[in-house]
């Protein structure tokens, strides 16, 4: 987790996200918690590194917890059911409870905020055959009176309530909110703050879904999602289809959580990007401390050869990074040898942070597809200790020295690493 001392990882991203809009989505429960205060703290952050903020929060928890305490029933706690006159009340007392929560804390970080009637609504109507009353949809953002908020450096409050045009109230889903008011102000990100970690599948943490993942699991893999968190990634999904290109699903009751989602490399919850997020890219100079920062670890467990700067940095044609954020988390690269017809495969490293989630088979597809298209008839490649990797995931064969070309098998010969020699034929079955 990144510490408020880490400036330099902060300076990292500052450039990037100055004058933009963050849309924070907070759950009702997570103002109760005692980790509230350091999150309005993290928000404090925010706003001091010149990030427009707005602050949507939810009422469920509330809802529920004041309608045990006068024994009244609810006819719907979230928004998405049917909303009774008697739970409406419920909702407006809770969500202004929540809302002045909130704008308290922010007066304590020295932080000016408002809330506002920025949201525009209609109600949801009947339902398959079912009245829903006094539940409403999102028609609008008050775009203008967001921004105006905004310049003045105010943080804009929005309650999990819309009105029409007539004066009416309606309770409306607080992450149906986050998704208009985000999509609306053209947020960089919008970010879920929740109980839980983030989305999870089989009891297995998710750290990154695209787009294509995300409405994949929706369609296939509903069921294996905690119900309380299909909502988030429903919502997180259209976002970043219609032009959110970062949405967050966090834990609030992480200490300095936000501040680690928002400017570390790993982050700590769910992260739903655009495909623009990941590339891979020709390496640069500016690569070169990262891609030795990379294999540091992999060359002392004698995992990779040892390479210099110069090494690097003479052979930077050959390397290729894949980024995260625009962050490079592994690297890849891809020595030829034209009078054999062949290329080697090497230093191919994946962030231990960033392991698990495919980024290795597509470096090695990757580097195929350039070897193919430079005339190359094999690929080889040689290790010491992944070679299962190199057998399983990229469908490489044991070969033997007399596979390498000249120039690679005395080099082989000299390193002494012994070294299993992995070859792959990239000719079609026709010309083989």
């Amino acid at each position: 987790m990144i510490k408020l001392t880490d400036l330099r990882e902060i300076l990292h991203y500052v450039p990037r996200f100055r004058e933009k809009v963050f849309v924070i989505s907070i759950d009702g429960e997570i103002v109760e918690d005692e980790n509230f205060a350091n999150l309005l703290l993290d928000i404090a952050v925010l706003r001091s590194l010149n990030i427009h903020v707005v602050i949507v929060h939810g009422a469920s928890f509330q809802i529920r917890a004041i309608a045990t305490q006068l024994k009244q029933d609810i006819s719907n706690a979230d928004g998405t059911g049917v909303t009774s006159a008697s739970t409406l009340d419920l909702a407006l007392t809770a969500a202004n409870r929540v809302t002045h929560e909130i704008i308290e804390g922010l007066s304590a970080n020295d932080l000016r905020a408002a809330s506002s009637n920025a949201i525009i609504a209609h109600p949801a109507g009947i339902l398959h055959g079912v009245d829903h009353h006094f539940t409403g949809r999102v028609e609008r953002v008050d775009t203008e009176l967001l921004m105006t908020l905004l310049d003045r450096n105010i943080v804009p409050v929005i309650p999990p309530l819309g009105f029409d045009g007539d004066g009416k109230t309606f309770r409306v889903n607080s992450d149906s909110v986050a998704l208009e008011v985000a999509l609306a102000l053209h947020a960089a990100k919008l970010i879920y703050i929740t109980t839980r970690d983030g989305i999870s599948k089989s009891g297995e943490l998710v750290h990154q879904l695209s787009i294509a993942e995300a409405e994949e699991m929706l369609k296939k893999h509903r069921a294996d999602v905690a119900e309380d968190m299909v909502s988030k990634l429903d919502h997180g999904y259209k976002a970043a289809k219609n032009g959110v290109h970062r949405v967050h699903i966090i834990n609030g009751r992480v200490e300095e959580g936000l501040l680690a989602e928002v400017f570390s490399k790993e982050g700590i919850g769910t992260l739903i990007h655009a495909n623009e997020y990941q590339a891979i890219r020709k390496a640069m100079k500016k690569d070169v401390a990262n891609i030795l920062k990379l294999i540091k670890q992999p060359v002392e467990n004698s995992e990779i050869v040892k390479r210099t700067r110069t090494d690097v940095e003479k052979q930077l044609g050959d390397y290729f990074v894949f980024e995260v954020d625009r962050n490079p988390v592994a690297c890849v690269a891809l020595h030829m040898y034209p009078d054999d017809k062949m290329a080697e495969m090497a230093c191919l490293f994946v962030s231990p942070v960033h392991e698990n989630e495919g980024i290795g088979r597509k470096l090695m597809t990757y580097a195929e597809m350039q070897a193919r298209e430079k005339g190359c008839q094999a690929l080889f490649c040689l290790s010491t200790q992944a070679f299962n990797y190199f057998q399983q995931k990229g469908g490489f064969t044991e070969g033997g020295i007399n596979d390498l070309p000249r120039e690679r098998r005395e080099k082989y010969e000299q390193n002494g690493r012994n070294s299993k020699v992995l070859k792959k034929s990239l000719l079609a079955p026709s010309e083989a």
